[in-house]
């Protein structure tokens, strides 16, 4: 399992590299743009082709969801800490019927002590992190963990057997795509292995 987080920043040639990486086979594009308002966030999605809406998570504006056919909505964490604890209030308005439900984390007790029942959480930092400056790498080793987990954080094409042996199910990749020479060559070097 791939999870590909938007850069936070615009990039050349943003949506034509992320058309061509649905067209290989991206299931899971989270939006993290924390400068964007609610309308840029809307001018974003109607540039991606809407056959692919279905594997767009957004971060911010979960409300996208009743105007998107959205994969999901995800929680950062100071988002899930100040929410999650009443998801009857927070999730009324929201039409989450077949869609999925994620969250950050930064602790492996923390997602074991968490009662809500997340389609995936991403745990970070694995390796130290490319996108982020001051982001040391923890090596979290999640085997004993029975819930799916995504390790993010430095993940490259050269530390993908690494992140399998520490018991992750997929990688959460910024970095590793986004500044890449070759960003879709390097999401199929990283499909391949998870096929």
């Amino acid at each position: 399992m791939i999870v590909l987080i938007a850069p936070e920043k615009d990039v050349p040639n943003e949506i034509d590299i992320l058309n061509q990486l649905f067209h290989e086979g991206l299931q899971y594009y989270h939006i993290r743009k924390p400068d964007k308002n609610y309308q840029q966030h809307a001018d974003y999605l109607n540039q991606i082709d809407t056959k692919y809406h279905n594997r767009v998570v957004t971060h911010n504006f979960h409300e996208l969801i009743n105007e998107y056919n959205l994969k999901g909505i995800h929680f950062q964490e100071q988002k899930r800490i100040d929410h999650i604890d009443n998801p009857g209030r927070y999730f009324k308005g929201l039409n989450m019927y077949g869609k999925t439900i994620s969250s950050s984390f930064h602790e492996v007790e923390t997602i074991e002590d968490c009662y809500f029942e997340f389609d995936y959480h991403l745990l970070s930092p694995v390796f130290t992190s490319i996108s982020k400056e001051g982001y040391a790498g923890r090596g979290f080793d999640v085997n004993h963990v029975d819930k799916l987990i995504i390790g993010m954080g430095g993940v490259t094409t050269n530390n993908l057997d690494t992140i399998i042996k520490l018991g992750f199910k997929g990688v959460g990749v910024l970095g590793g795509i986004w500044n890449s020479e070759n960003p879709v060559e390097d999401f199929k070097t990283m499909r391949n292995h998870f096929n």
